[in-house]
């Protein structure tokens, strides 16, 4: 997966935006001001933080020993970050990706899931 396709996947989601709060070059994805993931799109290789379940964190941790990491900067209860440089089947990135954003968007108040279309 390329940072392109990366930032357009992020981007493919209902209500999904990208925004640059702590520096240039470190794209935060967003869901109704939640963030779902944050990449360094530039850096080589490229790599994504990921809101994941606190079990599945830790399994994914040992299934894919040093491609899945502790959350860089992040609850590392909570968050991995996941490097994407084809290592990884772009399938599991994907459903990495979109389970964050399921994550986010189930925190958020009813409403606004609703209106994501995301009972």
């Amino acid at each position: 997966m390329t940072p392109q396709e990366l930032r357009t996947f992020c981007l493919s989601f209902n209500a999904a935006v990208e925004d640059f709060p702590f520096r240039p070059e470190i794209s935060v994805f967003r869901v109704r001001g939640r963030m779902f993931a944050l990449s360094w799109i530039d850096d080589l290789p490229l790599k994504v933080n990921l809101k994941c379940h606190p079990e599945d964190a830790v399994r994914l941790r040992a299934e894919h020993e040093g491609l899945i990491i502790p959350g860089y900067h992040m609850n590392k209860r909570h968050w991995n970050t996941v490097t994407v440089d084809g290592s990884l089947p772009d399938r599991l990135v994907r459903e990495l990706i979109e389970d964050s954003y399921d994550l986010v968007v189930a925190g958020l108040p009813r409403a606004d899931r609703l209106r994501l279309d995301r009972p």
